[in-house]
């Protein structure tokens, strides 16, 4: 069974419906929680040892995407699906915007859950994999540490990258000069139809740029290649 012993949070007030993702998580060999209001998801998220957070946007005390951004602005990383029957682009967008890595409109079908979880387990357990170069990588007089999510640029700044910053630059990292596409990137980094737009991995490259590029509009580590996705050069020539 995929994803054995990995802790999983369920935050949902509907008992049936509690009850029901817990028993499928089960069966699938996950160690499940659940909290049935946004006080209490908060406080379990806080007391930490998760690897994931199945998480209701309508919930009493505190609503779904308040609980996610309160613990962001905290600096936990925990990996949250949204479960939510407001399924509107604005809402989708709300979601990820507080820091969601993913969402799943209600009615659902079990089976996509399930795929989706052990996506977005994947997704961690790949991140956790360090570069066969290190784990942290050095370019231009910058550094970042792949474990710390903290970093030094050229101008001896301190940087602290988001979670989907280091992902991104890792997977570029990873194959250094070589041309990595959108829809890979996405796929590590997001997953499947989590943004229907690439013109998220292309915001995100820009503000690595103005991190760490001496010059971001003339970029000499992060490349585009018009149509296809990104080259990372992390000593160019001359």
């Amino acid at each position: 069974m995929s994803g054995e012993s990995a802790r999983i949070l369920v935050v949902e007030d509907e008992a049936h419906l509690a009850a029901g993702i817990r028993e499928n998580l089960e069966l699938e060999g996950y160690a499940v929680e659940v909290a049935g209001d946004g006080l209490e998801a908060l406080a379990r998220i806080r007391d930490g040892g998760l690897e994931l957070v199945v998480l209701d946007v309508m919930l009493p005390g505190m609503d779904g995407f308040t609980v996610c951004e309160t613990i962001r602005a905290e600096g936990n990383e925990v990996p949250v699906l949204f479960l939510t029957a407001r399924t509107t682009a604005d809402d989708r967008v709300h979601g990820l915007e507080a820091g969601g890595d993913d969402y799943l409109p209600k009615p659902f079908h079990l089976k996509e859950l399930l795929l989706r979880i052990a996506a977005m387990l994947r997704r961690r357990t790949w991140y956790g994999v360090l570069p066969t170069a290190g784990a942290e990588v050095r370019f231009g007089g910058n550094l970042v540490d792949f474990r710390t999510m903290k970093g030094k640029s050229w101008d001896g700044a301190e940087e602290l990258l988001t979670q989907k910053e280091a992902m991104i630059l890792k997977a570029l990292a990873e194959r250094p000069g070589e041309v990595v596409s959108r829809e890979e990137i996405l796929e590590k980094v997001w997953g499947y139809e989590i943004f229907p737009s690439t013109r998220t991995i292309d915001n995100f490259i820009v503000r690595l740029r103005k991190r760490f590029e001496r010059d971001p509009e003339s970029p000499r580590h992060f490349h585009t290649v018009r149509g296809i996705g990104y080259r990372f050069t992390p000593e160019p020539e001359g």
